[in-house]
């Protein structure tokens, strides 16, 4: 395996699991590496055996793992990765989940409730993780649940960039779907010239899942292109529902751009019939072909991920990526 040294005294590793291979090899890529081979399968029963085939000992440890359906077995698998590591006395071990687990579920909505994305935080902090690096947090304070540097990362960059080159700055109206996504929202307008905002109002049954209802559109729309933005789409409902609304308030047109293609079904065939023009998503999580559309367009995190992960392991600034911000 290609190892990159810093100072003769540093040895950066780069280990995946298995839920998206091809993300990792283009990390590794990006990196002038090679991955860490690693011998990992189920028993019959379902548990999970993993060991890395050659010594980490002393090394920095770069451990990716995508997190789609079925999400709890690819946790499960990169904790006991991290466990590995950690009683194979790697040096340092960093969790790279570009997807964080369980991120909706971050705060108590009703009595009783977990809050899951605290306890992931534990989960990987019981395992032997030193630090965190995750992509576009569905909640800032998401931050705060682990006890050690976590990088958050965002696509906003990435996705803008692409848009840019599809629209007139003088005709676009960046569109939240929420009021809690207005703040990322600003920081779309301002990569796309200044264009004015505008937020889908949705209610919400916080006892059904993925249960939303896009009801009106709060600001100015009419004649023009509506960049539509969020953090993750899952079943797709809200977000077709929220092209619907945009229409029939008079949007000339609709492009959609998340982060997180969660596509659980029905999402592809929402998405490819709900009259938007693009959709345009990173693969932070795998998208298998009968999840792909015509108007589906997806980027790579890798090269944003592999220049995080090299900041990290130089000591360097993992901000200065992003020019101070999102």
């Amino acid at each position: 395996m290609d190892e990159i040294r810093l100072n003769g005294e540093k040895t950066l590793v780069l280990a995946s699991g298995r839920a998206h291979p091809e993300l990792a090899e283009e990390i590794a890529k990006e990196l002038g590496t090679e991955l860490l081979p690693i011998s990992a399968y189920d028993f019959a029963n379902g548990e999970i055996y993993v060991r890395s085939s050659e010594s980490v000992r002393g090394k920095d440890i770069f451990l990716l793992q995508s997190h789609p359906a079925p999400m709890n077995n690819w946790l499960m698998e990169q904790l006991i990765m991290v466990d590995s590591m950690k009683r194979a006395s790697a040096k340092r071990i960093t969790v790279v989940s570009p997807f964080y687990p369980y991120a909706r579920q971050d705060k108590k909505g009703r009595g009783r409730e977990p809050i899951s994305a605290r306890l992931v935080a534990d989960l990987y902090k019981a395992a032997g993780a030193d630090r965190i690096m995750s992509v576009d947090l569905h909640t800032a304070q998401i931050q705060g649940f682990f006890n050690g540097p976590v990088d958050h990362l965002f696509a906003v960059p990435l996705l803008a960039e692409h848009i840019r080159g599809r629209v007139a700055d003088d005709d676009v109206t960046v569109v939240s779907p929420d009021t809690g996504r207005v703040r990322v929202a600003e920081q779309w307008a301002e990569r796309l010239g200044g264009a004015p905002l505008a937020f889908v109002h949705k209610t919400r049954d916080v006892t059904q899942p993925n249960k939303a209802v896009s009801k009106q559109v709060v600001g100015q729309v009419e004649g023009r292109t509506c960049v539509l933005i969020d953090d993750m789409i899952d079943t797709g409902g809200t977000i077709s529902g929220a092209v619907q609304v945009l229409k029939d308030a008079g949007a000339k047109d609709v492009i959609i751009a998340a982060t997180h293609a969660v596509f659980s079904d029905p999402a592809a065939e929402r998405l490819a019939n709900c009259g938007a023009r693009e959709i345009v998503v990173t693969n932070t999580l795998p998208i298998p072909e009968d999840k792909r559309f015509e108007t589906l367009t997806v980027l790579s995190i890798a090269p944003i991920l592999a220049r995080a992960i090299k900041e990290v392991f130089t000591d360097g600034s993992v901000t200065s990526l992003f020019d101070g911000h999102a």
